[in-house]
């Protein structure tokens, strides 16, 4: 730094030195250059007119040339002045700006440590603005508004939101999300896709217990732990969502959309997933006991090591699921669509069983299986279903 400081002197002389050799030699040029370039034919005593014609036509020239460049400069020169300017108007604007961005950001969150309710949300709208307008403080929003839900009871609303009919809703009703819980999360779910690293939303171990979440999105959230026990979650979305480990036991799923969803070791025991599109959903060692999974579209699910007993496929479609080592004692098959199905040869799948499913020859059967009556007429009626 010392010696950056030390060469700007340096570099004033020298830019001085420059200037000065540059002026003795434009005068050094307008004295003597008409006799430099014309020398043969002028005189340099007892001049004449047509000497004085050249002589005065080279110096006017001259002078010209020299007046253009030095406006040239001084061109240059005001460019350069009002670029600089221009890039200080920028940076006390953005300065300015950033300011004010971070003014509203302390009031958002001022107003949602409120204990009035209006405020609090008056504070997420705010956020939300924040979001939309400045990049940088997107994932600070997210993150903000994640912890909000994260740390506020979300099963403590009045009433009741749950609709008591053939649906079954866990044990009772759902209770209404509160209202300022409810627009958090639809804020952080229409955030603007910017794809930044470190964006996932993360509502992880959240207790959102017989909550009604009907229709709501959670796309892409990691929901690792989340106690989600008899929760109403009909017509969820829930792409890509990260269940991992959570407790589902008795939640409505139905018509929810769980594609490519995390549910590894997630306890589903008793929970409604009729309609349910599970697509390449990760299920392995999950806990799908007594389940209902009516006309649910599994295909191509990961379902090693699941506890299936006594679950309900009817009309489900495993094309492509992966069943190996999974518990599927008791369970009920009628017309479930087995026809790629790598099946589990541990022997808990009973002929019978079979025998109510959709079975082709494409099937992958257990050896001891594929030889009975009832399963092979199973196949052979699939296979004339499937010409018709």
């Amino acid at each position: 730094m010392a010696m950056m400081y030390g060469m700007k002197p340096v570099k004033r002389c020298l830019l001085l030195a420059f200037l000065a050799a540059v002026a003795v030699g434009y005068v050094q040029l307008l004295w003597y250059g008409p006799w430099w370039i014309d020398g043969a034919h002028l005189r340099t005593r007892d001049l004449q007119a047509a000497d004085g014609v050249v002589i005065t036509g080279f110096r006017t020239a001259l002078v010209a040339l020299g007046a253009g460049l030095i406006a040239a400069v001084g061109l240059l020169y005001t460019h350069r002045t009002l670029q600089h300017t221009r890039v200080k108007d920028r940076e006390q604007a953005e300065i300015a700006r950033e300011g004010q961005v971070t003014d509203r950001y302390v009031e958002a969150i001022k107003l949602l440590g409120s204990a009035n309710l209006t405020e609090r949300l008056g504070g997420i709208y705010a956020l939300q603005r924040i979001m939309h307008d400045s990049r940088k403080d997107h994932l600070t929003v997210v993150n903000v508004l994640a912890a909000y839900v994260r740390t506020h009871d979300s099963a403590s609303g009045d009433g009741t939101g749950g609709h008591p009919d053939a649906d079954r809703a866990g044990h009772g009703h759902a209770h209404p999300l509160p209202e300022d819980l409810r627009t958090a999360l639809t804020v952080i779910s229409g955030r603007p896709p910017r794809n930044l690293p470190g964006e996932r939303v993360d509502l992880r171990g959240v207790d959102f217990r017989r909550a009604n979440l009907r229709g709501m999105s959670f796309r892409g959230m990691d929901l690792g732990g989340a106690d989600l026990r008899e929760a109403d979650l009909r017509g969820a979305a829930l792409e890509d969502a990260d269940l991992s480990g959570a407790g589902l036991r008795e939640a409505n799923l139905r018509g929810a959309v769980l594609v490519r969803a995390r549910l590894a070791e997630a306890d589903l025991q008793e929970a409604n997933l009729r309609d349910a599109i599970v697509w390449s959903a990760d299920l392995r060692g999950a806990n799908l006991q007594a389940a209902d999974l009516t006309e649910a579209d599994l295909e191509g699910a990961d379902l090693t090591k699941a506890n299936l007993r006594g679950a309900n496929f009817l009309y489900a479609d495993l094309s492509g699921a992966e069943l190996q080592a999974a518990d599927l004692r008791g369970i009920d098959p009628e017309n479930a669509e087995l026809k790629t199905v790598p099946l589990s040869d541990h022997g808990y799948l009973a002929a019978d069983q079979l025998a109510r499913a959709r079975l082709r020859r494409t099937t992958r059967l257990p050896p001891d299986l594929a030889r009975d009556a009832k399963v092979l007429a199973r196949v052979a009626a699939g296979e004339a279903a499937g010409r018709a």
